[in-house]
């Protein structure tokens, strides 16, 4: 488990997706690698020098990428499909259903830069790619914390009959957790216990929501935080489970609030009766700008420690003023909640 020193700094990695594809295509015949020239971005220079000739350039034809996937899966294939999340979901959305998920064939789908991760804008910012293939039967939706998680995932993506989406991070790649953790794709892990709130997170926003946790818990809220990476299928028993014991629930997510992990949340509390005040933090119903860096935009946006802290405390704390998050400092090879 992650330590309990609030704005701990955690240390970073480069490419831990591409060693873990790497090393699930040496146990795997069947896994193939697509790449929508997106090589280097999305890790894959490492399978492409591994394995050539199991590796297919596509260029920038997401859609007719999406097709040729569905066409190698039919042959026994195990395709993975990479670019960007905002090109793997929003352009070829209509390949995906047709040609992937309506004959529930065995491509993942890796998408990258998600959400206000990619500094280029609305043209880039993937922050509807969870609601889209969330809403398409037969899609399993991914979205890891850090390098220990992706390592894990990767192999279990591998043994899911239907199509996946898994969202990545790109570039410096957190290390939250240790060889102890263990990413499931059928429950979510309790990283903190508290009584008073439950956060309820996943990928670039966990280390976030740990920092602000234990930033509330040294002034005397015990607030649960819950990682849950498989947005769907959700695990709805833990989610309910912690609901039940807490004041109020607040989701954070790196994705609009609208039809992404609070909603998923949402319909689990209502589904199963669970009434207790919810709060959902993500990217309020706009859309975002460019930048040059990623961490003025989740402060610009509300996904910032302060941000959670603040929703957390307006929900189940005492009458008195938040606690205030120190301002994070991070050196090179070292990872930051913003």
């Amino acid at each position: 488990m992650p330590s309990a020193n609030p704005m701990t700094r955690y240390p970073t990695v480069l490419k831990p997706y591409g060693r873990a594809l790497v090393e699930l295509a040496t146990a795997r015949e069947e896994v193939l690698c697509l790449s929508g020239d997106l090589t280097r971005q999305c890790e894959i220079d490492l399978f492409q020098g591994a394995f050539p000739s199991r590796f297919i350039h596509a260029g920038m034809a997401e859609a007719n990428m999406i097709g040729l996937a569905g066409a190698l899966a039919r042959r026994g294939h195990m395709p993975f499909v990479h670019t960007f999340g905002v090109f793997a979901t929003r352009r070829p959305l209509d390949q995906i259903v047709n040609a992937i998920a309506y004959p529930n064939l065995p491509v993942r789908l890796i998408g990258f830069m998600p959400g206000l991760s990619s500094p280029g804008g609305p043209s880039h910012q993937a922050i509807e790619d969870v609601a889209l293939m969330r809403a398409i039967p037969n899609m399993t939706v991914v979205d890891v914390a850090d390098a220990t998680e992706i390592g894990q995932a990767v192999p279990a993506i591998a043994d899911v009959p239907g199509p996946v989406y898994l969202r990545l991070k790109r570039g410096e790649i957190p290390l939250l957790f240790g060889q102890t953790h263990r990413f499931s794709l059928d429950r979510a892990q309790i990283l903190r216990e508290g009584g008073a709130a439950a956060i309820v997170t996943n990928g670039m926003i966990v280390a976030s929501a740990l920092a602000a946790a234990d930033i509330m818990s040294t002034h005397g809220l015990a607030v649960a935080v819950v990682n849950a990476p498989v947005v769907k299928p959700i695990d709805r028993r833990t989610v309910a489970a912690v609901a039940r014991t807490v004041g109020a629930v607040v989701t954070a997510e790196n994705h609009s609030i609208v039809g992404g992990l609070g909603s998923a949340v949402a319909e689990v509390l209502a589904e199963e009766g669970v009434g207790v005040r919810l709060r959902r933090l993500g990217i309020q119903d706009t859309f975002a700008e460019g930048a040059r860096r990623a961490p003025f935009l989740f402060k610009k946006y509300g996904l910032g420690v302060q941000d959670i802290i603040d929703a957390v405390w307006s929900l189940a704390g005492p009458s008195t003023p938040p606690p205030i998050a120190p301002v994070p400092e991070s050196e090179r090879g070292e990872y930051a909640p913003v």
